[in-house]
């Protein structure tokens, strides 16, 4: 979710980041996750479109005069996005940019070479056969859509530039092409999909995921567009209050400690406290009213326009976590435009209308993720599969000693940080709260838990080196050895994301004194040791929004439960960390026959934890729009963690490859396939 340098925006995938708060779901998946099937993603590596093997393509030559491809001239004169074939050169002009479209339109690149391309067809030989490598393939288009930056107010002509990028599965068509060809043919519907958030980049999320989502849920049939929120990663204006990654990690380190490590909680909070009041102002000072027109019902607007801008009568939508969110309110302003919409690892909006709402109310299945599934299942899967099943003293592990084993290794980093040493970085800590950061950050893809068994096993047994590769990995915005960049606000979907979830809860009664935000503390980290720090710093910057943006516009406060042209679909998952099956169940009680259910059983955030049910539903109502006569589903994982993929046993025989521990195991997770790219 994080933002990439302007000049390499997209369609790259987002670079690694912190990820505090609410968004340190981003934490370990980034790491144990992406980096280990992705290296591409890591800062400064280069990002390879599928058509070529080198990043040297993407190098735009701008002595190019000809701007004619074999598929004609791009953007198309009548085209609301303003397409064109993605590459890295194809960056949004700016705002003040008097010329904007002839500025876009100079960025095109004549050379197919050059293009984001999508996976060949399976009967390669076809395409080599029509004399273009490119036959068959589906296409990455990247464009935008101007849409008004106050819908409230007319009289404002200030703008929002959404970038937009889109899978067009049927490719594009070349010059001499037969009338009756596919290509370059915009499909029926077009899967328009939301990664979560607030601050989720849905162009990256697009390049990441849109051949899996079209593949999932329209056997490839249907196109697959993802788009960025006014404010987040490539649309513009985008939101950055610090103006260096390395000052937003300089100031974390002040402003982050858990509850358990604060000597003086009501100490730290002052600080904290302090530190959101400066950087709330540096977002004033910085971008002025913007603050006031990047709410989720301003959101919704725009994903209106979006669907008209598509030429569709209603919406097919994928949205997922804060994604949902987008969806329940487009719902509930929209409902005629509603058609086709699944929104997976469902959010109740109603919460976020209250005072620290966002964070307080998905508390409840952190730690039974922890206890059931990391740990439960670890010892189910023995020690063959899982680190932390080793047994101990010549005694087989069961669930309540491993469960008392690491309260001690967390009671030890409570006390005192376990020091460490990394050739790429020198000396390091292996703190508490950076670890649990993390172990939160990995309840959201049991994929990820042998990669994590076997970092806490070598913890405890006093070798931190993955511990500390992990943490350096996954905990700053900065990177020392990446490229300067002129604008380097690659970590600023954090400020955004606050500002969203202030703007929601504005107007939340009940009281705001310090004193309430420290009880509040205080009671999420007792209900949950995983989740209630990160949930809180996520919600205690709002103590402070109202001081320059006292009258956010276009907020929605109406009901949930307005009859829509098509009931959508919710998938709620039983040990979801951040949106617990309840929300589903809540939010279906208020929609009623408008909305179906799928009770996900499984492990994870949204319903990556694969079930052959949920997928069957899922693709029929997507391709056909038939949903099940009942309210609820029960749909129950296909596996079990640690045992993903048994069958080839990669999971013993990946470990032993190498000597590097922490390389083993990110080539473990490579080979077992797990991406699930609906991320965050």
């Amino acid at each position: 979710m994080g933002k990439v340098p302007d000049e390499a925006r997209r369609p790259r995938p987002p670079v690694r980041g912190m990820r505090q708060g609410w968004v340190i779901t981003g934490v370990v998946i980034s790491v144990l996750v992406l980096l280990a099937a992705f290296p591409q993603l890591r800062p400064g590596s280069a990002s390879i479109s599928p058509a070529s093997d080198s990043a040297e393509h993407f190098v735009y030559h701008a002595e190019q005069v000809d701007k004619t491809s074999p598929y004609g001239k791009f953007p198309l004169a009548d085209d609301p996005f303003h397409f064109m074939p993605c590459t890295v050169t194809t960056l949004l002009p700016p705002l003040d940019d008097n010329n904007a479209r002839q500025t876009w339109a100079s960025r095109f690149d004549p050379n197919p070479d050059h293009w984001s391309w999508g996976v060949p067809p399976r009967d390669q030989e076809h395409g080599t056969a029509r004399g273009s490598p490119y036959s068959g393939r589906g296409i990455y288009m990247c464009g935008y859509l101007e849409v008004p930056l106050d819908y409230t107010n007319k009289s404002d002509t200030r703008i929002a530039r959404l970038a937009v990028t889109k899978l067009q599965v049927s490719g594009l068509a070349r010059e001499g092409d037969p009338a009756s060809s596919p290509a370059g043919r915009k499909s029926e519907r077009t899967i328009v999909i939301e990664p979560g958030g607030p601050g989720g980049s849905g162009t990256s999320y697009a390049w990441r995921a849109a051949q899996n989502v079209t593949d999932r849920f329209s056997e490839g049939k249907f196109d697959v567009l993802g788009w960025d929120p006014r404010g987040v990663n490539a649309s513009l204006p985008a939101v950055a209050c610090f103006p260096h990654d390395a000052s937003r990690d300089h100031w974390s380190l002040l402003t982050s400690l858990h509850h358990a490590v604060s000597g003086s909680p009501r100490d730290q909070l002052e600080v904290a406290d302090a530190m959101n009041a400066a950087v709330m102002r540096a977002c004033w000072e910085k971008h002025g009213d913007l603050g006031r027109f990047l709410g989720t019902g301003f959101v919704a607007r725009d994903l209106e326009q979006i669907r008209t801008a598509l030429g569709e009568d209603e919406l097919t939508g994928y949205l997922v976590s804060y994604g949902t969110g987008i969806g329940q309110t487009y719902a509930a302003m929209f409902p005629d435009s509603v058609g086709r919409v699944i929104l997976d690892g469902t959010e109740y909006v109603r919460d976020h209308r209250l005072r620290g709402g966002f964070g307080w109310t998905a508390l409840d299945n952190g730690t039974d993720a922890w206890h059931d599934g990391f740990l439960g299942e670890c010892v189910n899967a023995g020690p063959k599969y899982c680190a932390l099943a080793k047994p101990k003293e010549g005694k087989p592990v069961t669930l309540a000693d491993l469960e008392t084993r690491m309260e001690a290794l967390m009671s030890s980093l409570v006390d005192r940080p376990i020091p460490a040493y990394l050739p790429t970085s020198g000396p390091s800590l292996v703190t508490y709260s950076a670890l649990v950061d993390s172990i939160y950050g990995a309840m959201y893809n049991a994929r990820s838990w042998p990669a994590l068994a076997q970092t806490l096993s070598e913890l405890e047994d006093g070798n931190s080196t993955l511990a500390a590769s992990l943490l350096e990995t996954s905990g700053w915005w900065y990177d020392p050895e990446a490229p300067c960049s002129p604008t380097p606000v690659s970590g600023s979907d954090l400020e955004l994301g606050n500002l969203v979830i202030c703007t929601d809860s504005y107007d939340a009664p009940g009281p705001d004194d310090l004193d309430w935000w420290l009880s509040l503390w205080g009671n999420m980290t007792a209900k949950s040791w995983i989740a209630g720090n990160s949930r809180f710093y996520g919600v205690l910057p709002c103590r402070h929004f109202l001081t320059y943006w006292p009258e956010p516009a276009g907020v929605y406060r109406g009901d949930l439960n307005h009859t829509l042209n098509h009931p959508v679909l919710l998938i709620a998952e039983t040990y979801d960390p951040a949106t617990p099956l309840r929300n589903g169940r809540r939010l279906l009680q208020e929609m009623g026959k408008n909305a179906r259910l799928i009770a996900h059983h499984g492990y994870g955030h949204s319903s990556r934890d694969t079930a052959n049910c949920t997928e069957t539903i899922a693709r029929a109502y997507i391709l056909h729009g038939t949903l099940p006569d009942e309210q609820e589903t029960d749909c129950y994982a296909d596996e079990k963690p640690y045992l993903y993929g048994v069958n080839k046993e990669v999971a013993a025989a990946t470990l032993g490859k190498t000597e590097d521990p922490l390389e083993a195991w990110q080539e473990h997770l490579a080979e077992l396939s797990f991406l699930d790219p609906s991320l965050l």
